[in-house]
């Protein structure tokens, strides 16, 4: 294939995250991102190394057999989603392939076979975000004001998501509101060229199991608006929820990401809480919390589950120290701190540790200690030694160093959380090259409709007795299943 050359052909199968396999008549090959198994495809080719094709999808010549019309009518101009033309179980079998694919090659190096689990469906397949950043722009240039997501593959066009399904009619509603006020006033948006106008974010974030709702209206201060009676529109809005709060957030950087200069309640308050299994968590306008409430519960408990019986002293008191990586607001360390002696959560983003400490101390939960740092630097300098590890790190996965020195704890178990399976593949390999053994891995659909999916791994220490291990940490129905499977790969052999 050559560069600028346009092609057809159909998609075989697709890899994570979004990258479609094309094979053509002539048996060539290329990777265009967007598709779907079963697909035939146009692409243009803009990048050829090493023999191998990179291509960008101009048109779907032919839909697979599966396929279904989506319920969104934005979908293929907004960039938010790619699977909702798939059937939700088509959607669940497309993510555990792919993971498996990743995975599979790295876990065949182990000395025993680990236990796969069947995916975890989204419990909410719609409406399941508790948090959404819509951006002002236009569709095309020198077009109307539009407030929404960014178009697929578009840095500066704006699409109107007046209809999107992630969320709940609540966000349309306000979403809707918001850019007709503003229409009508003929107020400027802020364009990231040539970096003047006034309108930049809209913020909405809604409790699942309280239904309070924050909204934020970001903006530069290179204009003055009086937002009473935006505010005003808000409030007068029928809402399934109850607003707590209406802020307007400054902000003059040049990048285009919410940040604060200054916030000003017009308003309620800056806050509202949430449930998650049992525990309260105070959220504010920048909080790091997951954004699929009901997802991170199945996740979470996933997470607990896996970690198993923690142990006690003589007394019957919780004797164990967890250690909690990548803790972002403490979500797994809060629920983790019953069964254990002290549970110490690390985590970079010192606005994430100061929201964990004040959830714990809401909690009640006096075992919890969080650090502000890197891991990678932190660590050392933690006196306590950990019995076992929780690690939950960003996409990237973990640093190399970082890695060998959690691996140098030597402790009887991890459990490893992962949003990108390619990392997860990497950091794996080196566990087990260092004695680790990945004893369960499990999949949860947090997003559904999108290529993202969360993977949980329970490792253990190739040091400990097997059947000591697997007592531990499996139910018996578990425990016996793995007998089994292993009478019967001994009569194979």
């Amino acid at each position: 294939m050559k560069k600028g050359e346009i092609r057809e052909g159909s998609v075989t199968h697709v890899k994570f995250p979004n990258k479609a396999v094309v094979q053509c008549e002539d048996k060539e090959v290329c990777i265009v991102k967007n598709g779907l198994p079963g697909q035939k495809l146009s692409f243009v080719v803009n990048k050829t190394q090493r023999g191998r094709a990179q291509g960008r999808l101009l048109e779907v010549l032919e839909r697979a057999d599966y396929e279904m019309e989506s319920d969104c009518p934005h979908f293929g101009q907004c960039g938010g989603c790619s699977y909702r033309t798939l059937p939700y179980e088509e959607q669940l079998a497309l993510k555990e392939k792919q993971v498996r694919e990743l995975l599979c090659p790295v876990l065949e190096r182990q000395e025993r076979n680990c236990i796969w689990e069947p995916i975890h469906p989204n419990p909410q397949v719609n409406a399941y975000r508790n948090k959404m950043e819509f951006s002002f722009g236009d569709g095309v240039k020198d077009g109307p004001l539009e407030l929404g997501m960014h178009k697929k593959g578009s840095f500066y066009d704006i699409v109107t998501v007046s209809d999107c399904r992630i969320v709940d009619e609540d966000y349309r509603k306000i979403l809707e509101s918001t850019l007709q006020y503003f229409r009508d006033r003929n107020v400027t948006f802020y364009h990231r060229l040539k970096h003047t106008g006034y309108l930049r974010h809209l913020l909405v974030r809604k409790a699942s199991k309280t239904g309070e709702i924050l909204v934020a209206l970001v903006t530069t201060t290179q204009e003055k608006h009086d937002l009473a009676d935006w505010k005003e529109s808000l409030l007068a809005l029928e809402l399934q929820g109850k607003i707590s709060g209406i802020l307007h957030t400054k902000n003059d950087t040049v990048a285009d990401a919410i940040k604060n200069d200054e916030t000003v309640i017009l308003y309620g308050q800056d806050y509202f809480y949430e449930e998650l299994l049992g525990l309260k968590f105070k959220i504010s306008q920048f909080s790091f919390f997951q954004t699929n409430s009901r997802g991170a519960e199945v996740l979470y408990e996933t997470a607990r589950n896996y970690v198993g019986e923690v142990g006690t002293d003589e007394n019957g008191r919780p004797d164990k120290v967890i250690f909690d990586l990548y803790s972002g607001t403490g979500t797994i360390a809060q629920l983790l701190a019953p069964v254990s002696e002290k549970v110490i959560g690390v985590e970079i983003v010192e606005e994430a540790v100061l929201a964990a400490r004040k959830n714990a101390e809401l909690n009640g939960l006096h075992n919890c200690e969080f650090i502000a740092g890197d891991v990678l630097k932190v660590i050392d300098a933690i006196e306590e030694k950990p019995d076992i590890i929780v690690l939950d790190p960003p996409r990237d996965g973990i640093h190399p160093k970082a890695l060998e020195k959690i691996i140098r704890y030597d402790v009887e178990r991890i459990v490893y959380i992962s949003c990108k399976p390619t990392s997860l593949a990497r950091d794996l390999e080196v566990f087990i090259a260092r004695g680790y053994q990945v004893e369960r891995v499990t999949m949860v659909d947090m997003f559904s409709g999108t290529v993202h999916v969360e993977t949980v791994c329970l490792l253990s220490n190739r040091k400990l007795k097997p059947d000591t291990y697997i007592k531990l940490s499996l139910d018996m129905e578990d425990y016996y299943r793995i007998k089994d499977a292993e009478k019967e790969k001994n009569k194979t052999s």
